[in-house]
């Protein structure tokens, strides 16, 4: 195997661990803020339009975490630069 498919395959591989890691506290984090925010509701109704507003703020700010993620994955699998760093060697040689 040349150091190009190494670099590819182990793009690839941790790309899929950040989202697979990555997913996981924000999904758990968002489904807690809405079961909260639910039971906030049904004891207060009246504050429904301060509480939403947060629960929205929040989910805003948890799912950024997921967000951030799948950016780094990208970045690793399409602009990664090690991959001008092996290029660079190859067309040295």
């Amino acid at each position: 195997m040349d150091s190009m498919t190494i670099i590819a395959v182990a793009s690839i591989i941790t790309a899929g661990i950040t989202i697979a890691i990555g997913v996981v506290g924000p999904s758990l984090g968002e489904g807690r803020a809405v079961a909260t925010a639910l039971t906030s509701l049904a004891q207060q109704p009246d504050a429904s339009a301060t509480i939403t507003r947060t629960l929205f703020v929040g989910l805003a700010m948890i799912e950024s975490t997921a967000i951030y993620c799948f950016v780094v994955s990208m970045i690793l699998i399409f602009a990664n630069p090690f991959w001008n760093h092996v290029i660079a060697q190859t067309a040295g040689k």
